[in-house]
């Protein structure tokens, strides 16, 4: 998070009033003389650039490769940092990055587990905030997979490491509580919603522990970000058909509603593992799949589980407290499983010296095809084809962290 300008103002007050004696008759007319000649605040900026990321999806091979990525590193536990290593240029160049935390957080030690009961070790959550996100939906098919204890490990890990959260809570309070936070001086909120927990009923007494699909309490929480005082609303669905690149009619149909309502500024979709289509829907948009970003499925599935994309949604302020997205760049990633799973940015990689550049390229290719079968290039989508270029005045990570 930016260091708000006021607050480095009283630090260079307080030491200069630490020095004021009466043998300096003129300490005061120099702590008056910084007073006047402190910064002013940072100007209010009028774009802002939002960069998403699909399902954090951890299988027991991936919890394996982060296990000897560590010991490789001379570290106990686990490290996914250098499985994830490629995408963290696309990050931290965004003013916020959302994730998708898919799975409940383990205990420290474990057991780990997969299929039809997931989680994932706690170092999950410290490598996706090291990779620089902010702000994480938690509401999935597997919320629920460790029941109530589950959640509040996963919530607790998340606020250890200082991501923002929501989709599932620890309280009623919470539940209610729309998750908006402070980003260069504009508030932006996230909410999330799930299709389904598996089957699983929610424990008696706290419907509130997961978010379910119902398009009266998602614009209902919408109204409540936006009387808090959120700018921009992101509304995060783990949503569609599995394995279906095709949005089907319920993801069309509830976009639709969704985005026409003026609490609602961006919908971004997960839950399908393969990527989905990008739409514009009157002057919003909606991007259907993501695909799942960290994955490790069984060596012979389809090629196409191990696709993502990470897109980067610019808004524009285009009224006092309005915005809308202006630009859309989708930058495609894939999960390389041999010799060690790996992410590969593929709009480098596919012209560059590896040599499975035309594997990439092929992919590149395909993926491409995927976000824009809707429309999305005559919308003025753009998928990235080169390595990612860092302007000079991109915005860090330690710099851009929301409050």
């Amino acid at each position: 998070m930016r260091r708000r300008w006021w607050t480095v103002v009283v630090v260079v007050l307080v030491a200069l009033a630490g020095g004021c004696t009466d043998d300096d008759p003129g300490a005061a007319r120099k702590a008056d003389a910084s007073t006047t000649a402190a910064p002013a605040p940072p100007a209010r900026p009028t774009r802002l650039t939002v960069a998403a990321a699909g399902d954090l999806f951890v299988q027991p091979e991936l919890v394996a490769q982060a296990r000897a990525d560590a010991q490789a590193a001379g570290r106990g536990g686990y490290d996914f940092s250098r499985i994830m290593a490629a995408i963290v240029p696309a990050i931290e160049t965004a003013d916020v990055a959302v994730c998708h935390i898919e799975q409940p957080l383990g205990p420290e030690r474990g057991p780990f587990t997969g299929f039809p009961i997931f989680n994932s070790p706690v170092e999950l959550a410290d490598n996706a905030r090291a990779a620089g996100f902010d702000t994480c939906s938690t509401a999935s098919n597997h919320t629920l997979d460790y029941g109530a204890e589950g959640v509040t490990r996963t919530l607790d890990n998340l606020d250890r490491v200082g991501l923002h959260h929501t989709g599932s809570a620890r309280s009623a309070r919470e539940a209610t509580t729309p998750n908006v936070f402070d980003v260069r001086g504009i508030k932006v909120a996230q909410l999330s919603y799930t299709f389904s927990f598996n089957g699983i009923d929610r424990p008696a007494g706290k419907p509130w522990i997961g978010n379910l699909i119902d398009p009266k309490a998602i614009l209902a929480e919408a109204g409540r970000a936006k009387q808090a005082g959120a700018e921009i609303v992101i509304a995060s669905l783990h949503w569609g058909t599995e394995y279906q690149n095709a949005a089907d009619v319920g993801q069309t149909g509830l976009a639709a509603q969704l985005l026409a309502s003026p609490d609602i500024d961006l919908i971004i979709g997960m839950h399908a593992h393969v990527v989905q289509p990008f739409e514009r829907i009157g002057d919003k948009w909606v991007a259907y799949g993501l695909g799942n970003l960290l994955v490790r499925f069984q060596d012979g599935s389809p090629e196409n589980t191990a696709d993502s994309v990470i897109p980067t949604f610019t808004f524009a302020e285009v009224a006092p407290g309005s915005w809308r997205v202006e630009a859309v760049q989708v930058r495609p990633f894939f999960m390389d499983y041999h010799p060690r799973a790996r992410l590969v940015d593929l709009s480098a990689a596919k012209t560059g010296d590896s040599p499975r550049r035309a594997d990439y390229a092929r992919i590149h290719q395909r993926i491409k095809g995927y976000v824009t079968m809707r429309g999305a290039a005559a919308d003025g989508l753009v998928v990235a084809d080169g390595p990612l270029a860092t302007p000079a005045t991109a915005t860090s990570s330690a710099t851009k962290r929301p409050g």
